[in-house]
């Protein structure tokens, strides 16, 4: 009865290991334009609005990118306004970052997927994009 119960436990946790791996990103659900004219840190996220100059997209485009475990989920710099999917190390659970740029305005919001609270994971990310953006 034990070892019954214990690998249903194991084979419980493989199965949302791979929903969370594999669980499709409805890019409808999660490309959207960030809302927000002050920087805001939330339980699950956090909100960062920023005056970059006109090019601020197209620099964050770069740092995200060269971001391990980051792609891009929807959009573009050319339209302005890009989501990125970050998947943490071991786990893999998905976070999502939408920029956009408005004139010279960079809004950034990025927020986890699963769960209640994200440690402080994606206000780090974030917060670490933009001191990179810095000259």
């Amino acid at each position: 009865m034990k070892k019954t119960v214990f690998w249903l436990v194991i084979g419980l946790v493989v199965l949302v290991g791979a929903y969370i791996r594999l669980a499709p990103s409805d890019p409808g659900t999660w490309h959207v334009a960030p809302v927000g004219k002050a920087d805001l840190d939330m339980k699950g996220g956090v909100l960062r609005v920023m005056e970059t100059g006109p090019e601020g997209l197209a620099k964050l485009d770069a740092i995200a990118q060269a971001t391990p475990r980051t792609a891009v989920l929807a959009g573009s710099v050319e339209k302005g306004m890009v989501t990125y999917i970050t998947r943490t190390k071991v786990i893999g659970f998905p976070d999502y970052t939408t920029v956009q740029q408005e004139g010279d305005t960079l809004r950034i919001h990025a927020r986890l997927r699963f769960g209640r609270s994200d440690f402080g994971v994606n206000r780090n990310r974030v917060d670490g994009w933009l001191a990179a953006l810095q000259p």
